[in-house]
């Protein structure tokens, strides 16, 4: 997502007021950490920094680092937003949907969730309003297929992909899917960059279903 987006700057612009769009360079994902809590589980929103700019492995480590450090602090932030007077959030939330830098620093610039391991089966996320892009990884389900011509039953994952058609058109958009969709199929960072170009084929053939 964030080498598609690194193409395709275009699809994570920020408004700032009504005439004006920001880019950044950078990719910041926003994305949700499941993390173990005083015996529970705690969804806290975690932002991948400078994704574009990270291997595979680094994104991993990242992550699951994330799962286990700082959750003692992550926790207490959470709970002083629970508690801010309704003014002093509605002031930060305004703040935060005023200034680019700052939706940029609390928000990301794209965002990225998965609920398809919570179930089998296909299925599909509708996101609320957020940031330009938006991507929910969905659950797997099987379906029959054409496959070399022949009908075979293969395993397809559903991933919803939402734009906001104020801020980016059709082809842009179009053009960044198409991408995305060229880069998962390829396997891109998955393989060790020092590996000669006789690359390991990916174990399996995955399927995807785009709804945009």
């Amino acid at each position: 997502m964030a080498k598609a987006v690194d193409e395709h700057k275009a699809v994570q612009a920020i408004r700032f007021g009504r005439k004006h769009l920001i880019l950044f360079e950078d990719v910041d994902v926003l994305t949700y950490i499941e993390r173990d809590e005083a015996s529970q589980k705690q969804i806290m929103p975690y932002i991948i920094r400078v994704a574009n700019r990270k291997t595979f492995r680094e994104l991993h480590q990242e992550i699951r680092a994330a799962q286990v450090e700082n959750i003692e602090k992550a926790v207490v932030a959470f709970k002083l937003v629970q508690f801010l007077p309704t003014f002093l959030f509605r002031f930060h939330l305004w703040m935060v949907e005023r200034y680019p830098q700052m939706e940029k620093r609390y928000r990301g610039t794209v965002e990225l969730t998965a609920i398809g391991m919570f179930g089998k089966g296909s299925s599909w996320g509708i996101p609320p309003a957020g940031p330009t892009l938006t991507i929910i990884v969905g659950g797997i389900g099987e379906k029959p297929g054409d496959v070399d011509g022949h009908i075979a039953i293969r395993e397809y994952l559903s991933v919803t992909i939402s734009f906001d058609h104020d801020i980016i058109d059709g082809a842009p958009a179009a053009r960044f899917t198409q991408r995305l969709k060229e880069l998962v199929e390829s396997g891109y960072g998955l393989f060790d960059s020092t590996v000669e170009s006789e690359q390991t084929p990916l174990s399996r053939e995955v399927n995807y279903v785009y709804n945009s």
